[in-house]
């Protein structure tokens, strides 16, 4: 059965550093896209970041951008997001995903994967 199992998360002053795990099992996620979403309090959910399966290729969402870094593990099938400079507006439940290389979805809209994890909670506070 696939599964995304994310791990890392927690309660963290503003400015502090947290990385994210994703631990990928039951498909071939080495050959998948993969990224993170988040969706914070009364708000829709919102793509953050995504790599490629080579690991060549990411897009970051305007938001995180020279903050973030995503990155990947294919052996051991597991993706990181290091997250610097934490601010409060970055306060979410940040979520694993995972694509198909034939998903023909918008790399930022949902629909775009097929894989999700359950999610782990990122607070950050003033």
């Amino acid at each position: 059965q696939a599964q995304l199992v994310e791990s890392g998360g927690g309660l963290v002053q503003a400015g502090d550093s947290l990385t994210l795990s994703c631990a990928a099992s039951g498909r071939a996620f080495s050959g998948y896209f993969m990224g993170w979403f988040r969706q914070a309090p009364g708000k829709e959910r919102e793509f953050v970041v995504r790599i490629s399966a080579s690991g060549q290729w990411t897009k970051y969402a305007d938001s995180v951008k020279g903050r973030f870094t995503i990155s990947r593990d294919n052996a051991a099938t597991t993706v990181y997001l290091q997250m610097n400079n934490l601010k409060p507006e970055d306060t979410a439940v940040y979520y694993c995903v995972a694509g198909t290389p034939w998903n023909t979805g918008s790399y930022y809209t949902q629909d775009g994967y097929e894989y999700w994890g359950q999610g782990i909670q990122v607070t950050v506070a003033s």
